[in-house]
């Protein structure tokens, strides 16, 4: 069964985009390629029992298991190494990809406190959109009591559009809350 996001993709976002922008060829139109999930822990230096906590609760959000992030350098300031563990992501395609998404537009991000809408200037010049999350209470599945600290974790949704302003037109169709 195809989730209601690609059949929306499908049914309603191709049509829009083709008149909107005049593609010539039905390629042409922006699609969703992958999401990258990530979460940096910066206590796991000290107490590895926190990144298998994120694990856990990124593998709860996801449906996937996340990889563990090593630090590229060392940083004397924060007391890393290179190669100690940092962090936590994953990477979502297909169909996966699509339900998270579903997810995040409809459920999540509605849950927000003060909810506005989501910035509408963080896009990368080359059609990729970088969404930042406070808490990671925000998603259904993460229980509150079973939760020992609240982190924050990064969503970096990444389309074949050529453009920020077709990302921006793209993803407005495919449902992502921004401000008015």
């Amino acid at each position: 069964m195809a989730s209601r996001l690609k059949e929306k993709y499908n049914n309603e976002v191709i049509p829009a985009l083709l008149e909107r922008f005049q593609y010539e060829n039905i390629m042409e139109v922006p699609r969703l390629e992958k999401v990258v999930i990530n979460m940096g822990v910066g206590e796991a230096k000290d107490n590895p029992k926190v990144l298998e906590a994120a694990v856990g609760e990124l593998e709860t959000i996801t449906g996937q298991r996340p990889v563990i992030t090593r630090a590229k350098k060392s940083i004397a300031n924060f007391k890393i190494r290179e190669g100690m563990k940092v962090g936590t992501k994953v990477t979502l395609r297909g169909e996966r990809m699509y339900d998270f998404l579903d997810k995040l537009m409809n459920i999540a991000l509605p849950r927000v406190r003060d909810f506005r809408g989501v910035s509408d200037t963080s896009f990368d010049g080359r059609g990729n959109y970088a969404l930042g999350i406070k808490e990671q209470l925000i998603f259904p599945e993460i229980e509150y009591d079973k939760v020992e600290s609240i982190r924050g974790l990064d969503i970096i949704i990444v389309t074949t559009a050529k453009t920020d302003e077709e990302a921006k037109v793209f993803l407005e169709k495919m449902g992502m809350p921004f401000k008015k």
